[in-house]
């Protein structure tokens, strides 16, 4: 699988809402919260494309996350593969590159994941061990010492 990664752009902002919409639809639709326009407000109103990794194959935008350093660990703010390329191993080659980052600069990962979402079992399956639950979310760490299984 070749893929590339680059800082997003401004210019980036409205393919990034379709695959975070898309990709959120089903987990918002399970809990009953789904409304396109709210997705899009949200994300927009937080944007920040310096912070922005683009997921691409082909020089075609298929996916995105944000990682960047909070206190005393790495906080991933969003990963996002269009569903139409999931399934396909691109998930867990963009999360070797996060655990890659996360190793080299010696903090653990932390993120956040709707209850309903299936997203809970790809992060645990990579090595996030949940540590409390809110309202809408799940929250799990990642030691940076840990190496993703080959599966």
């Amino acid at each position: 699988m070749s893929l590339s990664f680059r800082t997003a752009a401004p210019s980036d902002l409205e393919k990034l809402i379709s695959i975070r919409i898309a990709a959120m639809k089903e987990s918002l639709t399970n809990v009953g919260r789904f409304d396109p326009e709210r997705a899009r407000e949200r994300f927009a109103s937080k944007f920040q494309p310096e912070r922005t990794t683009l997921v691409l194959r082909r020089k075609q935008i298929i996916g995105f996350y944000v990682l960047f350093t909070k206190d005393n660990h790495l906080w991933l703010d969003h990963l996002y593969i269009d569903p139409t390329t999931q399934g396909s191993g691109i998930g867990s080659a963009v999360m070797k590159k996060i655990v890659d980052i996360s190793c080299r600069e010696k903090l653990p990962i932390k993120l956040c994941a709707l209850k309903e979402s299936r997203a809970n079992n790809f992060y645990q399956k990579h090595g996030f061990k949940h540590t409390h639950s809110e309202d809408w979310d799940h929250y799990y760490t990642r030691s940076y010492s840990m190496e993703i299984s080959p599966n």
